[in-house]
C-alpha cells in the first residue's frame, strides 16, 4: 500500500518536472515524497526487528 502511494506521488512530482510547474510546487512534493519513502523504510525496519 505504501509501495503504491510511493510510486505514484513519484509519478506526480516527475511530471510537475517535466511540465515547468513552479518550484514551491516540485518542493512541496518532493518533502511529500521524502515523508512516504521515511515512513517506509522505518515500517521495514520495524517488520525486521521483530522478526529477529
Amino acid at each position: 500500500m505504501l509501495d503504491d502511494k510511493i510510486c505514484k506521488l513519484r509519478d506526480k512530482l516527475n511530471k510537475c518536472i517535466a511540465d515547468g510547474e513552479d518550484y514551491s510546487v516540485i518542493y512541496k512534493v518532493s518533502v511529500e515524497l521524502d515523508e512516504l519513502i521515511a515512513k517506509y523504510y522505518s515500517s521495514i525496519n520495524v517488520i525486521e526487528a521483530t522478526n529477529k
